[in-house]
């Protein structure tokens, strides 16, 4: 059995909820999320092997169902080793688009609860419970009614882990995976922590681990007898104290409510390295769309554009222009991130992947803007808009740049697929 396979396998399906006395902190993951996510549109596919990712030669797997997970197939592992381990399985593209919209409900869910969530990603958050006690009930049957809410509304699963600590819980939400709830009292913390394997503690990777096991350190309950200094000479002065309080359950961090983001961005890894400018103009256009929408849905704006260039032998530039005013338009974003890859010395040079990244952001509306001389006052900030409410009402990519929808329609012919319409 792999490494992953050992953190991540399921626990035991736990009976009635033990003592919650004290444990306010709940870590609340969605079961393969956009796996999930995807199942909804397409129920045929429920009990089969599914993988989200890339489907190329450079595709990397972007989430697994469990049923694909029993064959050794995990998240960020080259599709094609997941192929050769499971052949049969059904390979899906992402849509980011669809986890983003369900991880917003989903979160939407957990802030009706209480307002001190932290995400970790999209499909992933702690909560401090310990303000919605006496409103809704014990942080069990707390974590019970997000399971059923996230379920009703939403039509995926999740698992809840319920402890006094985050490491704790996020730690007891994967051992009742998938869709179970598991509470770890706060005086039996130390029985659940110390048969699990070393990893199982945040800190380890594969090399600390190693390092771990040279000196016999096989469980959680081995590293918490060892004495400090030990670990220090071994790990490291940080690391050795850290990973000590973890196995004894000392965790003194507070659960705190997200942040605003310092940037928001995209980039696309090619199948193939591409030296055509076109190609390249076009996939800045592709990944400047995304970005656009995706600060018009956040309600922020952003004054710098950011591209990233990475060569086959993946040296990477990066260049960055501020701009006058700051700007959701991805029309705006394109053509800051043509003339910075123009600017670049790499137009006709091969690349493997490129990326376009706003930052600097404000909310969106706070900064006035000045019109060009001649410029309309409803121009493409407002057709942009509209074609957010064609996305969410059709799907993504109901509206596009009709640059797009050609180029499309190109690789669709040369591959023998047929295109869609455009619009």
């Amino acid at each position: 059995m792999s490494r992953k396979q050992q953190l991540h396998r399921p626990g035991p399906q736990p009976g009635p909820p033990g003592d919650d006395t004290g444990c306010t902190v709940l870590h609340v993951d969605m079961d393969a999320f956009f796996v999930s996510v995807e199942l909804l549109e397409h129920p045929e596919l429920r009990g089969r092997p599914v993988v989200v990712g890339g489907a190329g030669p450079r595709g990397v797997v972007s989430a697994a169902s469990y049923e694909a997970r029993a064959f050794g197939v995990h998240s960020a592992m080259p599709m094609s080793r997941a192929r050769r381990l499971c052949p049969q399985a059904v390979v899906l593209p992402p849509r980011h688009d669809r986890y983003a919209a369900a991880s917003a409900g989903v979160m939407e869910i957990f802030r009706s609860i209480t307002p001190l969530v932290e995400p970790l990603a999209l499909d992933e958050a702690f909560l401090d419970v310990a303000g919605a006690r006496r409103r809704l009930g014990r942080p069990a049957e707390i974590g019970r009614m997000i399971r059923e809410q996230v379920h009703e509304q939403q039509g995926i699963t999740c698992s809840v882990g319920v402890a006094s600590t985050k490491f704790v819980a996020k730690l007891a939400s994967t051992r009742c995976k998938p869709d179970g709830l598991l509470v770890v009292p706060a005086d039996g913390v130390v029985d659940f922590l110390h048969p699990l394997p070393v990893a199982a503690l945040w800190g380890v990777g594969e090399r600390t681990e190693e390092s771990l096991l040279r000196l016999g350190l096989r469980t959680v309950g081995d590293l918490a007898r060892t004495p400090v200094d030990t670990l220090r000479r071994e790990v490291g002065e940080a690391v050795g104290r850290h990973l000590h309080d973890l196995a004894w359950g000392r965790d003194p961090r507070p659960v705190t409510a997200s942040v605003p983001d310092k940037s928001i961005g995209a980039e696309e890894t090619f199948d193939h390295d591409i030296a055509d400018p076109e190609a390249i103009r076009r996939e800045l256009l592709r990944l400047s769309d995304r970005v656009g929408a995706r600060l018009r849905g956040s309600g922020q704006a952003g004054r710098t554009v950011a591209v990233k260039l990475r060569r086959p032998d993946f040296t990477t530039l990066t260049r960055a222009r501020t701009l006058a005013d700051a700007t959701d338009v991805a029309r705006e974003i394109y053509a800051t991130a043509c003339a910075l890859y123009e600017a670049s010395g790499l137009q006709g040079a091969p690349l493997r992947l490129v990326g376009v990244r706003v930052e600097n952001l404000v909310p969106a509306g706070t900064t006035p803007r000045q019109l060009a001389l001649g410029e309309p006052e409803v121009g493409w900030r407002q057709a942009e808009a509209a074609m957010d409410l064609a996305a969410r009402r059709f799907g993504a990519g109901a509206v596009r740049p009709a640059a797009l929808v050609r180029a499309d329609r190109e690789s669709d012919a040369r591959h023998g697929r047929e295109a869609e319409d455009e619009v």
